[in-house]
């Protein structure tokens, strides 16, 4: 046994595991986001082997991750081994220079499946994700093709990432409203410092049934502690390369104090705790975890161990929340308190 913990994801009856390993560092010599992938064949090999000895049945991969090669190096690692994994693949970015090479619509998801599947070298994704969105494409143009590669056994459960709530609220109701394969997952940014979906993804993931699939929960590493957050180009890393994600750097100072607090009092490292956070806010949330190395893997599997105290939670809570926004707070604001005190 393993301090792995699972749950099921959104409203479905897919067990995963709290921590997925993610596959965005893994190439075969591809360019991609500077900074990022890293990890060859063999490594890779001994990374998915690793995760699954520690319990973790979850990997996460996407067509787009260095032009594909992060699914055949995964695929080759889980060969013999398949039946033990949950595989998630995403698709909706680019993949040529043909003006339908890309998007949503019911070609291109089509093309990109049967894609997948062959760099992966199986008979079925678990989970397939719509890695962005796509206003070229009728939302019900692309919800059909999705039920009808469900239908089809190539894919056997569906995600959104990177959607506003509106959206995804509209294409939860179209499924449910014709009878359609319905989106169980949203893999978003979430970490201490970025907590935007707090504000309407994850209450709308909560009324829709979805299951949250957290991607950056290190901030791209600045959760890690290591970086001078008044200079990050004086460090090596990748945030010193490449750094896309817009962190108050004030927010990220103030969430980082309370990080290293609960840090030293579990004797464990900020980017244990980051995770941790992730994993006490709510039962269904999961954490997808990424490594360079073998090492960097085993300090994350470690966090699915590690259980915050109410006091930590609110801790890290209070460093660095989303700013409140209108009608968010009139909503908040304007409960009828004869109710609430009568109902609750």
């Amino acid at each position: 046994m393993t301090g792995m913990t699972y749950t099921t994801l959104g409203q479905s009856g897919l067990v995963v595991s709290r921590l997925a390993l993610g596959t965005m560092t893994f190439t075969l010599g591809s360019e991609f986001i500077p900074g990022v992938a890293a990890v060859g064949q063999d490594e890779a090999a001994e990374m998915v082997a690793g995760a699954l000895g520690a319990g973790v049945n979850f990997f996460d991969s996407a067509n787009g991750y260095s032009s594909g090669d992060a699914e055949k190096i995964l695929g080759a690692a889980l060969k013999g081994r398949r039946q033990e994994a949950v595989i998630c693949t995403k698709l909706g970015f680019r993949q040529g220079p043909g003006i339908g090479n890309a998007g949503l619509s019911r070609g291109h998801i089509f093309d990109q499946v049967d894609g997948c599947l062959a760099r992966l070298e199986t008979d079925f994704v678990d989970l397939l994700i719509l890695h962005k969105t796509d206003f070229t494409t009728p939302l019900e143009e692309t919800l059909r093709a999705l039920d009808d590669v469900v239908k089809s056994g190539k894919v056997r459960y569906l995600g959104v990432s990177n959607w506003p709530a509106w959206q995804v609220a509209r294409a939860v109701q179209f499924q449910k409203d014709n009878g359609l394969a319905p989106f169980v997952a949203g893999q978003y940014l979430y970490n201490a410092v970025a907590r935007d979906i707090e504000v309407d993804v994850l209450p709308m993931s909560d009324a829709m049934g979805l299951g949250l699939m957290a991607w950056s929960p290190l901030a791209g590493g600045l959760l890690t502690g290591k970086y001078d957050l008044s200079d990050r180009a004086a460090t090596t890393g990748r945030l010193a390369e490449f750094d896309f994600l817009e962190t108050n750097m004030n927010q990220a100072a103030v969430a980082l104090d309370a990080i290293q607090s609960a840090a030293k009092a579990h004797d464990a490292t900020p980017a244990q705790i980051a995770q941790a956070w992730i994993l006490a806010k709510k039962r269904n949330h999961t954490v997808i975890i990424g490594a360079n190395k073998r090492s960097q893997l085993d300090a994350s599997l470690a966090a699915a161990a590690i259980s915050l105290s109410e006091d930590e939670v609110a801790a890290i809570d209070a460093a660095a929340g989303p700013g409140r926004r209108y009608p968010e707070w009139f909503d908040n604001m304007m409960h009828d308190e004869v109710h609430k005190g009568a109902l609750v």
